[in-house]
């Protein structure tokens, strides 16, 4: 068993996913019409993983205050730097996670304020 996909709220689908296939080398792999709404189902594929990403709707592009995923990575510190050098937000550089020594955590927003954390594992 495992989980099909995890939801990420944001404002704007497309800015959203151009954010996550630059910045992550993920796939599309759902990008269909939902209604008349114009709301798509979009879903991404993180290289590597079982759990796809899903974009749910949010009522605007206020930043949250809390984490909304925790990504986990091999190497926090380049990936980090990479995400830097792309222009995005870092809100803590890479440290040692408080409530698990030996365990490197690093925060950042996405494209639609999301407060996202990278840890190693």
């Amino acid at each position: 068993m495992h989980i099909q996909f995890a939801e990420l709220p944001v404002f704007d689908q497309d800015r959203a996913k151009a954010f996550y296939t630059r910045h992550f080398a993920c796939k599309v792999a759902a990008d269909e019409k939902m209604g008349h709404s114009g709301w798509r189902w979009i879903e991404l594929k993180f290289p590597g993983a079982v759990t796809n990403m899903h974009f749910v709707r949010r009522a605007d592009d206020t930043p949250g205050a809390e984490p909304v995923l925790v990504l986990v990575d091999d190497d926090v510190e380049a990936t980090i730097a990479a995400l830097k050098a792309g222009g995005v937000e870092i809100i803590t550089e890479p440290q040692e996670a408080p409530w698990q020594p030996g365990r490197t955590v690093a925060e950042f927003r996405d494209s639609e304020g999301n407060r996202m954390v990278v840890g190693s594992q």
